[in-house]
């Protein structure tokens, strides 16, 4: 039920992508999806003050790492389940002893992959609550060049392609003659794909909680400051930095068209898996 109920309750969409896929990744792949989840809506709960929360997620990276801790995973559900607004997110908070547990049961490699990539995403929220002024501040921070609006991706979502990866080939035969790094790299270019996607399309929502994801150092190159972007009078100039990030996103989708291209065709459910993303997210970029 924790792959099926409780994570459709929290994403129809990743539940449909995950009910498409092959049964052997359906568990590593999920339960690392529920971590994730559970990490963000943690990072998320602005009802809690900011360094409150980051306590949260870093407790619960160092329980990812090393093991449960009851007390301390008690102190976070306690802390954290009244303050959600939404049924799905508490019961998916309550839920956590449970999703633990179906961790420490799992082959070890799959364990020590999706252990993996709940730290790194981690990491990519930590730095959102470390890098940006309280939601409720009113001021705005942008990040300071394009290498770190590229590392932010790969901690957010590109990390997902190479986790993808690797779970692919560990699990399905008919990929054992994949280059793994090739493809790790295709699969990390994917990812940012659709993170960049989202960037771009939350512009709008991020400034108003005081983070601005293009750069300072681009939008400075055409005169204008992150607390510019509010003001309707700098769309001019402020659409040149937004054409030159779409036509990058364009590129990395064009990497993962390769990805999608190189899983054989009798692959149909890894395909399906891979194709949705992909035109949801052009769609979302068009």
């Amino acid at each position: 039920d924790l792959l099926t109920d409780l994570l459709k309750s929290v994403s129809r969409a990743f539940y449909l992508t995950l009910r498409v896929l092959p049964a052997s990744l359906r568990a590593p792949i999920g339960l690392a999806y529920l971590l994730a989840r559970a990490a963000d809506t943690i990072a998320d709960t602005q009802a809690v003050p900011r360094e409150d929360r980051l306590g949260f997620l870093l407790s619960l990276r160092k329980q990812v790492q090393q093991g449960i801790d009851p007390t301390d995973l008690a102190e976070i559900t306690d802390s954290l389940v009244g303050q959600q607004p939404s049924e799905s997110e508490r019961n998916l908070l309550e839920s956590l002893p449970r999703v633990f547990g179906l961790l420490e049961s799992m082959p070890d490699l799959d364990a020590q992959r999706v252990r993996s990539i709940v730290v790194t995403l981690t990491q990519g929220m930590e730095f959102d609550l470390t890098t940006f002024p309280d939601e409720e501040s009113g001021e705005i921070r942008a990040l300071d060049g394009d290498s770190d609006l590229d590392r932010y991706a790969y901690s957010v979502a590109g990390c997902v392609g190479e986790f993808w990866t690797d779970i692919s080939i560990d699990h399905i035969g008919s990929l054992k003659n994949w280059d793994r790094a090739e493809m790790s790299t295709l699969g990390v270019r994917f990812g940012k794909a659709l993170q960049m996607t989202n960037v771009l399309r939350d512009v709008p929502s991020d400034l108003r909680i005081g983070r601005c994801y293009l750069p300072s150092s681009v939008l400075e190159s055409v005169g204008l400051l992150p607390e510019d972007l509010m003001s309707p009078d700098s769309a001019s100039r402020a659409r040149s930095v937004l054409v030159d990030n779409i036509r990058l996103t364009l590129d990395h989708f064009r990497a993962a068209e390769s990805y999608l291209m190189a899983i054989p065709r009798r692959n149909i459910r890894l395909r399906l898996a891979a194709v949705w993303p992909l035109l949801i997210g052009l769609g979302t970029l068009g």
